[in-house]
């Protein structure tokens, strides 16, 4: 069976009645036969049967054995890093998601959770790095936002080898062109927000568990912090599903077009997107997954902030907006907006430079977004020469 025959078909139909759609349980507890004796849901933080009809779906999809849904992509990295306990460490990608290093430098820091960031695009440098109170590692690959690609399977081996956790942030793949588990991740957190709802509609996050042991723990934490998705967003979720594997085609076809039209536009500097060859990984990129995602990154030969707004604000079908993953292509200046909250020098030393600009590729034709965001870039040009006139009197 086709992958994409078998995504539709994870989805079930309502045993109840036969609905072909899943219902949404819209309540907030649920009547019992007996003090203890249920029909298997007793109070919704708990348990619901919406939200669980997508954690088995996004559990079958990444070839785990257990999710857990939260109220965001940050909940389900705060339910993740709770797995941990005082005294422990965490080696992190250096090129990490804003929201990421403030919770793991703010929030987290404070209750002696050290981390360290590595750039683990050369898995020596994760091995160079581990210490005796290292307990986790966190991956995001791609990475948000230069799109640096780590070697999964051979970290995971790692891991395995030294009794640590790995955590693979998989919102950029999503489930249709990356499996981490089946590389030999513990745990995959997503940003549902992004690819699996797809329509920039709702705000949620998931946890997948490799095993039943880690899985339990994970829901532990889901009903003990009480941080859970609604059944309306899981039911957007679901619905979103089911059009994945067709969007993540289109999203990747028209992101290649799109770099490989960006390579030679000539006030670009350097393309952050694993399709191409001339990026570092391209060859684990192509091993470990089976497209290169909707997402590009591009810094400019004029390496300021000003060039950068020269572009981010005059598109006209790209969206000057937080976020990534819907149907419709949004651009930020991440130094600004996404990873505001890391310092700059940490920032800069990560590839995340002050013109650097991160495309989310949506499923509009190829060549309109092309046109936009050439006569974008003809702004910095303008902006040049109208510096060296300025220079010149």
């Amino acid at each position: 069976m086709s992958n994409a025959t078998e995504l539709i078909h994870s989805i079930p139909v309502d045993p109840l009645t036969g609905s072909i759609s899943v219902p949404i349980y819209q309540t907030s507890t649920f009547v019992q036969d007996a003090p203890g004796v249920n029909k298997g849901y007793d109070y919704a933080r708990s348990n619901n049967p919406t939200r669980e009809t997508l954690e088995n779906i996004i559990a079958k999809l990444e070839g785990g054995v257990k999710t857990s849904a939260f109220a965001s992509g940050l909940a389900a990295i705060d339910a993740v890093v709770k797995l941990l306990q005082s005294g422990d460490e965490i080696l992190a990608v250096d090129d990490i998601y804003g929201g990421a290093f403030r919770l793991f430098t703010h929030i987290y820091a404070k209750f002696g959770i050290k981390v360290n960031y590595v750039d683990t695009t050369d898995v020596a440098n994760v091995l160079d790095a581990i210490t005796p109170n290292t307990k986790l590692i966190w991956l995001e690959s791609p990475t948000n936002p230069t799109l640096k690609i780590s070697d999964i399977a051979g970290i995971a081996k790692i891991a395995k080898q030294y009794g640590i956790l790995l955590c693979v942030d998989n919102t950029f793949a999503s489930p249709v062109l990356q499996q981490p588990i089946k590389l030999g991740a513990d745990l995959v957190v997503h940003s549902a927000t992004k690819y699996l709802g797809g329509h920039s509609d709702l705000i949620a996050g998931l946890v997948v568990s490799a095993t039943q042991e880690l899985g339990d723990q994970i829901k532990f934490i889901q009903n003990a912090s009480g941080a859970i998705l609604s059944p309306n967003d899981s039911w957007l979720i679901i619905r979103g599903v089911e059009t994945l594997h067709l969007r993540m085609q289109e999203h990747c076809r028209n992101a290649e077009k799109v770099a490989t039209f960006l390579v030679q536009h000539p006030v670009i500097d350097k393309v952050y997107y694993p399709g191409l060859i001339s990026h570092s990984n391209h060859h684990i990129a192509a091993k470990q997954q089976s497209g290169f995602g909707g997402i590009i990154s591009f810094t400019l030969k004029n390496d300021t902030e000003e060039a950068a707004k020269q572009v981010v604000c005059n598109t006209k079908l790209f969206k000057l907006a937080e976020s990534l993953g819907g149907i419709k292509s949004l651009l930020c200046h991440p130094a600004n907006m996404t990873h505001k909250s890391i310092p700059a020098e940490k920032r800069r030393a990560a590839g995340v430079s002050d013109s650097l600009i991160r495309l989310s590729i949506g499923l509009e034709h190829a060549d309109d977004l092309i046109r936009d965001i050439e006569q974008a870039l003809n702004k910095v040009t303008e902006l040049a020469a109208s510096e060296n006139i300025a220079a010149f009197q």
